[in-house]
Protein backbone atom coordinates (compact mmCIF):
# COMPACT_ATOMS: atom_id res chain seq x y z
CA UNK A 1 0.00 0.00 0.00
CA UNK A 2 3.52 2.44 0.94
CA UNK A 3 4.91 2.03 -2.49
CA UNK A 4 1.13 2.37 -4.04
CA UNK A 5 1.17 6.02 -1.92
CA UNK A 6 4.53 6.68 -3.76
CA UNK A 7 3.62 5.47 -6.99
CA UNK A 8 0.70 7.45 -7.15
CA UNK A 9 2.50 10.78 -6.16
CA UNK A 10 5.99 10.16 -8.08
CA UNK A 11 3.49 10.09 -11.14
CA UNK A 12 1.87 13.74 -10.21
CA UNK A 13 5.23 15.23 -9.00
CA UNK A 14 8.14 13.61 -12.03
CA UNK A 15 10.74 13.66 -9.55
CA UNK A 16 9.53 13.56 -6.09
CA UNK A 17 11.34 10.34 -5.70
CA UNK A 18 14.54 13.20 -5.59
CA UNK A 19 15.27 14.31 -2.35
CA UNK A 20 15.09 18.13 -1.84
CA UNK A 21 18.40 19.61 -1.53
CA UNK A 22 19.01 21.45 1.45
CA UNK A 23 22.88 23.22 1.77
CA UNK A 24 24.22 21.54 5.10
CA UNK A 25 24.96 24.22 7.80
CA UNK A 26 28.02 26.33 7.33
CA UNK A 27 30.75 24.77 9.90
CA UNK A 28 32.79 27.37 10.59
CA UNK A 29 32.16 30.44 13.14
CA UNK A 30 30.47 33.54 11.89
CA UNK A 31 33.18 35.71 11.88
CA UNK A 32 36.82 35.44 11.18
CA UNK A 33 39.06 35.06 13.88
CA UNK A 34 40.38 38.68 16.41
CA UNK A 35 43.70 39.50 18.40
CA UNK A 36 46.83 40.80 18.45
CA UNK A 37 47.31 38.57 14.98
CA UNK A 38 45.11 40.11 12.87
CA UNK A 39 45.50 43.94 13.56
CA UNK A 40 42.75 45.94 11.64
CA UNK A 41 41.77 44.41 8.94
CA UNK A 42 39.87 46.56 5.48
CA UNK A 43 36.36 47.79 6.25
CA UNK A 44 33.23 46.13 4.78
CA UNK A 45 33.03 49.31 1.93
CA UNK A 46 36.09 47.85 0.40
CA UNK A 47 36.12 45.91 -2.80
CA UNK A 48 35.86 42.02 -1.82
CA UNK A 49 38.78 40.22 -3.23
CA UNK A 50 37.11 37.70 -5.72
CA UNK A 51 36.12 41.09 -7.66
CA UNK A 52 39.30 42.24 -7.99
CA UNK A 53 41.31 41.78 -11.35
CA UNK A 54 44.32 40.56 -11.26
CA UNK A 55 45.50 43.06 -13.47
CA UNK A 56 44.70 45.40 -10.84
CA UNK A 57 46.46 43.25 -7.94
CA UNK A 58 49.53 42.79 -9.90
CA UNK A 59 50.96 46.04 -10.28
CA UNK A 60 54.33 44.72 -12.09
CA UNK A 61 53.43 45.14 -16.18
CA UNK A 62 56.16 42.35 -16.36
CA UNK A 63 54.11 40.14 -14.18
CA UNK A 64 51.28 41.12 -15.63
CA UNK A 65 52.66 39.69 -19.18
CA UNK A 66 53.76 36.09 -17.70
CA UNK A 67 50.54 35.37 -15.84
CA UNK A 68 48.93 36.34 -19.57
CA UNK A 69 50.94 33.73 -21.23
CA UNK A 70 50.53 31.41 -19.00
CA UNK A 71 46.82 31.49 -19.15
CA UNK A 72 47.39 31.12 -22.66
CA UNK A 73 49.73 28.17 -23.06
CA UNK A 74 50.04 26.45 -19.46
CA UNK A 75 48.90 22.40 -20.46
CA UNK A 76 47.66 21.94 -16.97
CA UNK A 77 45.05 24.63 -17.60
CA UNK A 78 44.35 23.73 -20.84
CA UNK A 79 43.41 19.94 -19.75
CA UNK A 80 41.02 21.71 -17.12
CA UNK A 81 39.04 23.03 -19.73
CA UNK A 82 38.86 20.28 -21.95
CA UNK A 83 38.01 18.41 -19.34
CA UNK A 84 34.74 20.88 -18.37
CA UNK A 85 33.74 20.50 -22.65
CA UNK A 86 33.93 16.13 -21.80
CA UNK A 87 31.89 16.71 -18.88
CA UNK A 88 29.32 18.88 -20.89
CA UNK A 89 29.04 16.91 -23.73
CA UNK A 90 28.54 13.72 -21.41
CA UNK A 91 25.79 16.14 -19.86
CA UNK A 92 24.12 16.33 -23.26
CA UNK A 93 24.45 13.01 -23.89
CA UNK A 94 21.99 11.99 -20.79
CA UNK A 95 20.05 14.78 -21.11
CA UNK A 96 19.43 13.14 -24.84
CA UNK A 97 17.85 10.58 -22.93
CA UNK A 98 14.94 12.04 -22.01
CA UNK A 99 13.43 12.60 -25.13
CA UNK A 100 11.92 10.19 -27.83
CA UNK A 101 14.85 9.35 -30.37
CA UNK A 102 13.55 8.44 -34.02
CA UNK A 103 15.27 6.43 -36.98
CA UNK A 104 15.09 5.76 -40.04
CA UNK A 105 15.58 2.59 -42.05
CA UNK A 106 15.49 0.38 -44.20
CA UNK A 107 15.38 -3.29 -44.85
CA UNK A 108 15.56 -6.03 -47.49
CA UNK A 109 14.55 -9.65 -46.48
CA UNK A 110 15.67 -12.52 -47.84
CA UNK A 111 14.12 -15.66 -46.91
CA UNK A 112 14.50 -19.77 -48.27
CA UNK A 113 12.77 -22.72 -47.35
CA UNK A 114 11.66 -26.07 -49.85
CA UNK A 115 9.27 -23.54 -51.53
CA UNK A 116 11.90 -21.60 -52.77
CA UNK A 117 12.94 -18.35 -51.94
CA UNK A 118 11.72 -14.91 -51.15
CA UNK A 119 11.92 -11.30 -50.50
CA UNK A 120 10.52 -8.74 -48.90
CA UNK A 121 11.29 -4.97 -48.74
CA UNK A 122 10.76 -2.35 -46.01
CA UNK A 123 11.31 1.25 -45.30
CA UNK A 124 10.15 3.63 -42.97
CA UNK A 125 10.34 5.67 -39.42
CA UNK A 126 11.04 4.19 -35.84
CA UNK A 127 10.49 6.18 -32.92
CA UNK A 128 11.21 4.86 -28.84
CA UNK A 129 10.82 7.12 -25.69
CA UNK A 130 11.21 5.69 -22.33
CA UNK A 131 8.16 7.88 -20.17
CA UNK A 132 10.30 9.28 -17.34
CA UNK A 133 6.95 9.16 -14.85
CA UNK A 134 9.38 8.55 -11.96
CA UNK A 135 12.43 10.97 -12.96
CA UNK A 136 14.55 8.51 -12.88
CA UNK A 137 15.85 9.96 -16.37
CA UNK A 138 15.29 13.76 -14.75
CA UNK A 139 17.46 12.59 -11.63
CA UNK A 140 20.43 11.45 -14.11
CA UNK A 141 20.60 14.73 -15.72
CA UNK A 142 19.84 16.58 -13.25
CA UNK A 143 23.61 14.74 -11.76
CA UNK A 144 25.67 15.34 -14.95
CA UNK A 145 24.24 18.64 -14.78
CA UNK A 146 25.94 19.22 -11.64
CA UNK A 147 28.68 17.19 -12.28
CA UNK A 148 29.75 19.69 -15.29
CA UNK A 149 28.99 22.60 -13.04
CA UNK A 150 32.08 21.12 -10.72
CA UNK A 151 33.95 20.82 -13.41
CA UNK A 152 33.88 24.77 -14.37
CA UNK A 153 34.22 24.92 -10.90
CA UNK A 154 37.62 23.20 -10.91
CA UNK A 155 38.70 24.71 -14.08
CA UNK A 156 37.89 28.41 -12.21
CA UNK A 157 39.74 27.41 -9.00
CA UNK A 158 43.14 25.92 -11.45
CA UNK A 159 42.78 29.21 -13.40
CA UNK A 160 42.95 31.29 -9.86
CA UNK A 161 45.82 28.68 -8.64
CA UNK A 162 47.80 28.96 -11.69
CA UNK A 163 47.58 33.11 -11.63
CA UNK A 164 49.16 33.09 -8.18
CA UNK A 165 51.29 30.10 -9.05
CA UNK A 166 53.09 32.40 -11.63
CA UNK A 167 53.47 35.52 -9.36
CA UNK A 168 55.04 32.99 -6.30
CA UNK A 169 57.90 32.01 -8.45
CA UNK A 170 58.47 35.32 -10.11
CA UNK A 171 59.18 36.68 -6.85
CA UNK A 172 60.82 33.64 -5.66
CA UNK A 173 62.61 34.46 -8.87
CA UNK A 174 63.67 38.11 -8.14
CA UNK A 175 64.06 37.04 -4.67
CA UNK A 176 67.08 34.86 -5.69
CA UNK A 177 68.59 37.54 -7.92
CA UNK A 178 68.38 39.70 -4.56
CA UNK A 179 70.25 37.10 -2.29
CA UNK A 180 72.50 36.93 -4.76
CA UNK A 181 72.97 40.56 -4.65
CA UNK A 182 72.98 40.78 -0.74
CA UNK A 183 75.78 37.65 -0.93
CA UNK A 184 78.13 39.40 -3.70
CA UNK A 185 78.11 42.94 -1.41
CA UNK A 186 78.85 40.50 1.28
CA UNK A 187 81.69 38.77 -0.50
CA UNK A 188 83.33 41.86 -1.64
CA UNK A 189 83.23 43.10 1.83
CA UNK A 190 84.84 39.96 3.22
CA UNK A 191 87.36 39.97 0.43
CA UNK A 192 88.56 43.43 1.75
CA UNK A 193 88.86 42.67 5.16
CA UNK A 194 90.46 39.23 3.96
CA UNK A 195 93.04 41.36 2.26
CA UNK A 196 93.87 43.99 5.34
CA UNK A 197 94.21 41.17 7.69
CA UNK A 198 96.52 39.29 5.42
CA UNK A 199 98.51 42.77 4.91
CA UNK A 200 98.74 42.86 8.65
CA UNK A 201 100.08 39.72 8.78
CA UNK A 202 102.83 40.46 6.79
CA UNK A 203 104.06 44.04 8.41
CA UNK A 204 103.49 42.34 11.95
CA UNK A 205 100.78 44.16 12.90
CA UNK A 206 98.08 40.94 12.83
CA UNK A 207 97.49 37.59 13.63
CA UNK A 208 97.08 34.39 11.63
CA UNK A 209 93.78 33.91 13.37
CA UNK A 210 92.30 37.07 12.05
CA UNK A 211 93.34 35.90 8.52
CA UNK A 212 91.81 32.43 8.71
CA UNK A 213 88.47 34.19 10.84
CA UNK A 214 88.27 36.01 7.08
CA UNK A 215 88.40 33.76 5.98
CA UNK A 216 85.83 31.68 6.90
CA UNK A 217 83.21 34.61 5.82
CA UNK A 218 84.86 34.52 2.47
CA UNK A 219 84.22 31.09 1.84
CA UNK A 220 80.39 30.92 3.75
CA UNK A 221 79.63 33.88 1.40
CA UNK A 222 81.27 31.90 -2.06
CA UNK A 223 79.04 28.91 -1.30
CA UNK A 224 75.97 30.46 -0.91
CA UNK A 225 76.48 32.40 -3.96
CA UNK A 226 76.82 28.74 -5.52
CA UNK A 227 73.57 27.53 -3.94
CA UNK A 228 72.02 30.81 -4.72
CA UNK A 229 72.92 30.64 -8.43
CA UNK A 230 71.72 27.35 -8.47
CA UNK A 231 68.45 28.10 -6.67
CA UNK A 232 67.82 31.08 -9.02
CA UNK A 233 68.41 28.51 -12.36
CA UNK A 234 65.69 26.40 -10.95
CA UNK A 235 63.28 29.10 -9.90
CA UNK A 236 63.58 30.26 -13.48
CA UNK A 237 63.16 26.66 -14.76
CA UNK A 238 59.72 26.32 -12.54
CA UNK A 239 58.92 29.69 -14.23
CA UNK A 240 59.11 28.22 -17.70
CA UNK A 241 57.20 25.73 -16.74
CA UNK A 242 54.02 27.06 -15.43
CA UNK A 243 54.33 29.50 -18.70
CA UNK A 244 54.32 27.11 -21.25
CA UNK A 245 57.03 28.26 -23.35
CA UNK A 246 60.63 30.18 -22.74
CA UNK A 247 60.77 33.68 -21.36
CA UNK A 248 60.12 36.34 -24.45
CA UNK A 249 63.31 38.32 -25.30
CA UNK A 250 60.39 41.48 -24.79
CA UNK A 251 59.17 41.58 -21.52
CA UNK A 252 58.83 44.97 -19.87
CA UNK A 253 61.30 46.18 -17.90
CA UNK A 254 62.67 44.34 -14.17
CA UNK A 255 60.72 45.93 -11.28
CA UNK A 256 63.67 45.42 -8.58
CA UNK A 257 62.22 42.60 -5.44
CA UNK A 258 62.27 45.74 -3.07
CA UNK A 259 60.13 47.32 -5.35
CA UNK A 260 57.29 45.12 -6.02
CA UNK A 261 53.94 46.11 -4.71
CA UNK A 262 50.57 44.89 -4.36
CA UNK A 263 46.88 45.67 -3.72
CA UNK A 264 46.55 45.32 -0.10
CA UNK A 265 43.49 46.72 0.60
CA UNK A 266 41.05 43.31 0.14
CA UNK A 267 38.23 43.11 2.46
CA UNK A 268 37.63 39.39 3.79
CA UNK A 269 33.96 39.76 4.04
CA UNK A 270 32.64 37.25 6.34
CA UNK A 271 32.90 33.39 5.89
CA UNK A 272 29.79 32.85 4.62
CA UNK A 273 31.18 35.01 1.46
CA UNK A 274 33.36 31.83 0.77
CA UNK A 275 30.31 29.62 -0.22
CA UNK A 276 29.88 32.12 -3.69
CA UNK A 277 33.70 33.30 -4.15
CA UNK A 278 35.53 30.17 -3.59
CA UNK A 279 35.22 28.01 -6.80
CA UNK A 280 36.55 25.36 -4.69
CA UNK A 281 33.80 25.49 -2.34
CA UNK A 282 30.54 25.68 -4.84
CA UNK A 283 32.73 22.63 -7.26
CA UNK A 284 32.26 20.28 -3.90
CA UNK A 285 28.61 21.59 -3.51
CA UNK A 286 27.75 20.98 -6.87
CA UNK A 287 28.98 17.90 -6.60
CA UNK A 288 26.74 17.52 -2.93
CA UNK A 289 23.73 18.05 -5.42
CA UNK A 290 25.00 15.61 -8.25
CA UNK A 291 24.80 12.55 -5.35
CA UNK A 292 21.72 14.18 -4.26
CA UNK A 293 20.10 13.65 -7.50
CA UNK A 294 21.96 10.19 -7.92
CA UNK A 295 19.63 8.97 -5.12
CA UNK A 296 16.48 10.16 -6.82
CA UNK A 297 17.58 7.90 -9.67
CA UNK A 298 18.42 5.34 -7.22
CA UNK A 299 14.80 5.27 -5.72
CA UNK A 300 12.88 5.42 -9.50
CA UNK A 301 14.87 1.87 -10.23
CA UNK A 302 12.22 0.34 -7.84
CA UNK A 303 9.65 1.43 -9.86
CA UNK A 304 8.26 0.04 -13.23
CA UNK A 305 10.19 1.40 -16.83
CA UNK A 306 7.66 2.36 -19.18
CA UNK A 307 8.45 2.35 -23.04
CA UNK A 308 6.39 3.15 -26.54
CA UNK A 309 7.97 1.81 -29.42
CA UNK A 310 6.43 2.90 -32.87
CA UNK A 311 6.83 2.48 -36.31
CA UNK A 312 5.26 3.68 -39.70
CA UNK A 313 6.59 2.84 -42.94
CA UNK A 314 5.82 0.92 -46.44
CA UNK A 315 6.66 -2.78 -46.57
CA UNK A 316 6.02 -4.66 -49.49
CA UNK A 317 7.34 -8.20 -51.39
CA UNK A 318 8.50 -6.22 -54.60
CA UNK A 319 10.63 -3.17 -54.34
CA UNK A 320 8.52 -1.27 -57.48
CA UNK A 321 5.43 -1.53 -54.91
CA UNK A 322 7.57 -0.23 -51.88
CA UNK A 323 5.53 2.48 -52.17
CA UNK A 324 2.48 1.50 -53.89
CA UNK A 325 -1.13 1.70 -52.90
CA UNK A 326 -1.79 -0.48 -49.52
CA UNK A 327 1.96 -0.97 -48.72
CA UNK A 328 1.50 1.46 -45.54
CA UNK A 329 2.79 -0.62 -42.49
CA UNK A 330 2.60 0.64 -38.63
CA UNK A 331 3.24 -1.05 -35.46
CA UNK A 332 3.01 0.50 -32.12
CA UNK A 333 4.41 -1.71 -28.76
CA UNK A 334 4.52 -0.38 -25.16
CA UNK A 335 5.97 -2.03 -22.48
CA UNK A 336 6.39 -2.02 -18.78
CA UNK A 337 8.82 -3.61 -16.95
CA UNK A 338 8.99 -4.27 -13.44
CA UNK A 339 12.25 -5.37 -11.04
CA UNK A 340 10.89 -8.41 -8.93
CA UNK A 341 13.87 -10.26 -7.90
CA UNK A 342 17.24 -8.82 -8.10
CA UNK A 343 18.92 -10.12 -4.84
CA UNK A 344 19.26 -6.64 -3.41
CA UNK A 345 20.39 -5.11 -6.25
CA UNK A 346 18.44 -2.06 -6.23
CA UNK A 347 18.72 -1.70 -2.65
CA UNK A 348 22.92 -2.19 -2.63
CA UNK A 349 22.26 0.63 -5.56
CA UNK A 350 20.17 3.12 -3.19
CA UNK A 351 22.67 2.49 -0.16
CA UNK A 352 25.45 3.77 -2.37
CA UNK A 353 23.59 6.83 -3.53
CA UNK A 354 22.90 7.58 -0.06
CA UNK A 355 26.50 6.92 1.13
CA UNK A 356 27.76 8.67 -1.39
CA UNK A 357 25.92 11.68 -0.85
CA UNK A 358 27.30 12.03 3.35
CA UNK A 359 30.87 11.57 1.53
CA UNK A 360 29.35 14.91 -0.59
CA UNK A 361 28.50 16.24 2.69
CA UNK A 362 31.39 16.06 4.69
CA UNK A 363 33.51 17.02 1.68
CA UNK A 364 31.56 19.80 1.23
CA UNK A 365 32.03 21.01 4.79
CA UNK A 366 35.75 19.71 4.60
CA UNK A 367 36.21 22.31 1.66
CA UNK A 368 34.47 25.29 3.72
CA UNK A 369 36.86 24.59 7.03
CA UNK A 370 39.88 24.50 4.96
CA UNK A 371 38.88 27.93 3.39
CA UNK A 372 38.13 29.25 6.11
CA UNK A 373 41.56 27.94 7.75
CA UNK A 374 43.74 29.41 4.41
CA UNK A 375 42.03 32.67 4.81
CA UNK A 376 42.23 32.98 8.77
CA UNK A 377 45.85 32.53 8.43
CA UNK A 378 46.65 34.62 5.75
CA UNK A 379 44.79 37.66 7.83
CA UNK A 380 47.22 36.85 10.78
CA UNK A 381 50.15 37.06 8.13
CA UNK A 382 49.16 40.23 6.63
CA UNK A 383 49.45 42.23 9.50
CA UNK A 384 52.57 40.19 11.48
CA UNK A 385 54.86 40.12 8.33
CA UNK A 386 53.94 44.21 7.86
CA UNK A 387 56.04 44.48 11.32
CA UNK A 388 58.23 41.87 11.40
CA UNK A 389 59.61 43.52 7.53
CA UNK A 390 59.73 47.17 9.72
CA UNK A 391 61.74 45.32 12.55
CA UNK A 392 64.24 43.41 10.12
CA UNK A 393 64.54 46.98 8.34
CA UNK A 394 65.67 48.40 11.46
CA UNK A 395 68.27 45.78 12.31
CA UNK A 396 69.36 45.70 9.15
CA UNK A 397 70.06 49.41 9.62
CA UNK A 398 71.88 48.81 13.37
CA UNK A 399 74.05 45.77 11.96
CA UNK A 400 75.55 47.94 9.16
CA UNK A 401 75.95 50.75 11.99
CA UNK A 402 77.56 48.24 13.89
CA UNK A 403 79.78 46.77 11.41
CA UNK A 404 80.87 50.27 10.35
CA UNK A 405 81.92 51.23 14.30
CA UNK A 406 83.52 47.79 14.54
CA UNK A 407 85.71 48.13 11.33
CA UNK A 408 86.84 51.51 12.12
CA UNK A 409 87.41 50.14 15.66
CA UNK A 410 90.06 47.59 14.17
CA UNK A 411 91.65 49.56 11.87
CA UNK A 412 92.91 51.86 14.71
CA UNK A 413 93.42 49.23 16.53
CA UNK A 414 90.91 49.22 19.41
CA UNK A 415 89.46 46.20 18.71
CA UNK A 416 89.81 42.96 17.17
CA UNK A 417 88.93 41.33 13.84
CA UNK A 418 86.24 38.97 15.75
CA UNK A 419 83.99 42.18 16.69
CA UNK A 420 84.35 42.70 12.88
CA UNK A 421 83.63 39.37 12.29
CA UNK A 422 80.60 38.85 14.48
CA UNK A 423 79.15 42.01 13.39
CA UNK A 424 79.64 41.21 9.46
CA UNK A 425 77.87 37.45 10.56
CA UNK A 426 75.34 39.59 12.23
CA UNK A 427 74.71 42.09 9.13
CA UNK A 428 74.65 39.02 6.73
CA UNK A 429 72.29 36.82 8.53
CA UNK A 430 69.72 40.02 8.85
CA UNK A 431 69.99 41.20 5.32
CA UNK A 432 69.23 37.09 4.37
CA UNK A 433 66.54 37.16 6.66
CA UNK A 434 64.94 39.93 5.32
CA UNK A 435 64.71 39.22 1.91
CA UNK A 436 63.17 35.93 2.73
CA UNK A 437 60.69 37.58 5.02
CA UNK A 438 59.45 40.48 2.03
CA UNK A 439 59.49 36.98 -0.07
CA UNK A 440 57.06 35.66 2.55
CA UNK A 441 54.87 38.58 2.96
CA UNK A 442 54.43 38.89 -0.56
CA UNK A 443 53.57 35.19 -1.67
CA UNK A 444 51.21 35.54 1.76
CA UNK A 445 49.64 38.55 0.30
CA UNK A 446 49.42 36.73 -3.12
CA UNK A 447 47.62 33.37 -1.27
CA UNK A 448 45.29 35.88 0.17
CA UNK A 449 44.28 37.18 -2.95
CA UNK A 450 43.58 33.24 -4.18
CA UNK A 451 42.00 32.01 -1.00
CA UNK A 452 39.18 34.98 -1.02
CA UNK A 453 38.43 33.65 -4.62
CA UNK A 454 40.49 36.29 -6.54
CA UNK A 455 42.02 35.56 -9.63
CA UNK A 456 39.07 34.90 -12.12
CA UNK A 457 38.43 38.32 -13.33
CA UNK A 458 40.90 39.90 -15.39
CA UNK A 459 40.21 43.72 -14.83
CA UNK A 460 38.15 45.13 -11.78
CA UNK A 461 34.57 45.35 -12.58
CA UNK A 462 34.64 43.19 -15.77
Amino acid sequence: MKRLVILAGALLAGCALQPTYQRPALPVPGAWPTGAAYGEQPGAGTTPAADVGWRNFLTDARLQRLVEIALANNRDLRVAALHVAQVQAQYRIQRAAQFPSVDANAELRRTGGSGGATRGYSAGLSAAWELDFFGRLRSLSDAALQQYLASREAQQAFHILLVSQVTDQYLALLASDELLAVTQRTLQSAQASLQLTQLQLRVGAGTELAVRQAETVVEQAQADQEAQVRARAQAENALVLLLGEALPADLPPVVPFNAQAFLTDLAAGVPSDLLQRRPDVMQAEAQLRAANANIGAARAAFFPSISLTGSLGTASSALSGLFGAGSLAWGFIPSITAPIFNAGQLRAELDVAKIEKDIGVAQYEKAIQTAFSEVASGLAARSTYERQVAALERLVTASQQALDLAQLQFRTGSASYLAVLTEQRNLYGAQQELVQVRLARMTNLVDLYRYLGGGWRERTGA
